[in-house]
């Protein structure tokens, strides 16, 4: 076939512009999407989705936040996708008309790029290190408008000094976003330590123009009644999720 057409058409390739047409009959409806910078690597793994939502998903995002074909197949082996939507409601990840601190937040968070041992238990000290040495990476699996603030922000008051693992800005929230890291399972301690981090950055580091200050608790492991009767539970600001160093 190549002899006769030139290059391009061997048996996969052919294999994979029949997949191309089956998936997206409507050729026209397809190239609507804003697909000009995504690469044929790229489409071949997306039209290899089954899901119609995922794969529209993908190709807007893929192209709105100029992925390469590497981020695309790594977010897509982790369940990128899944993860953002195990914290969704009824609104449609890839038509957000307004921006909600639970379309950012994913449950799991997956760092398998840290190469660090799977259990960390009391290791926090490591996961943070890993994390600011894997910045790049980490922002990637964060997701869309973060930028990294400090590690180990302090934060006084009249009688104290308290010190947040990691702080972020998300400028399409528009709100700092503090991560603090644990290494076991979830404990109410967490949880009320995450709420007071909260509320101190509301009242001593939020702009005039910032949205509410969002916590996450990165955890090992999540109780899930002692959520159901916590402030997680109504608190639209504050989240539990647990992360994985393994895909």
């Amino acid at each position: 076939m190549s002899d006769a057409l030139g290059k391009g058409f061997s048996e996969a390739n052919l294999w994979n512009m029949r997949q191309f047409y089956q998936v997206f009959p409507e050729f026209d409806q397809f190239s609507t999407q804003r697909v000009a910078n995504l690469s044929w690597t790229n489409i071949r793994l997306i039209m290899r989705i089954d899901d119609p939502s995922e794969r529209d998903y993908y190709i807007k995002e893929a192209t709105g936040q100029n992925w390469t074909s590497r981020v695309l197949e790594r977010n897509i082996k982790s369940g990128y996708y899944r993860r953002l939507l195990s914290t969704q409601q009824a609104q449609a990840l890839s038509d957000l008309e307004k921006y909600n601190p639970a379309d950012f937040i994913k449950d799991p968070y997956i760092a398998e790029f840290l190469d660090v041992p799977e259990d960390l238990t009391g290791k926090e000290s490591i996961l943070e290190k890993a994390l600011i040495n894997n910045l790049q990476k980490f922002l990637l699996e964060l997701g869309k408008g973060f930028s990294f603030v400090e590690r180990q922000m302090r934060i006084s008051t009249e009688t104290s000094h308290f010190y947040v693992d990691l702080v972020f800005y998300n400028y399409l929230l528009k709100c700092f976003v503090v991560i603090d890291l644990k290494t076991t399972k979830l404990s109410h301690g967490d949880i009320g330590q995450m709420d007071m981090y909260v509320r101190m950055f509301d009242a001593l580091k939020r702009g005039e123009d910032d949205n509410p200050t969002i916590g996450i608790i990165l955890c090992a492991e999540k109780d899930e009644t002692i959520i159901k009767y916590s402030v997680l539970k109504e608190n639209k600001q504050l989240f539990a999720s647990k992360y994985k160093t393994v895909l």
